[in-house]
């Protein structure tokens, strides 16, 4: 995979969340994993991926679900 592209760069300003950040994030708003994975138009088991750091959120996602959940 190419690293040409802003939001796969490390410095890049739109960062990806690690896995800890998105389980707070979504303790937060008093989400379970399934309604949280619905805000964003994912599945449980993404959502779950996500908190394990098994995946990466991309950014737009996380910035989705923190405008939709009042967290920016």
């Amino acid at each position: 995979m190419s690293n040409n592209h802003p939001n796969r760069s490390p410095s890049s300003p739109a960062r990806r969340p690690d896995a800890e950040q998105i389980r707070e994030a979504r303790l937060r708003a008093n989400l379970t994993q399934e309604s949280a994975a619905d805000l964003v138009y994912s599945g449980r088991r993404t959502w779950q991926d996500w908190e394990l750091g098994v995946a990466n959120m991309h950014p737009g996602l996380w910035e989705l679900f923190r405008i939709k959940t009042s967290q920016v």
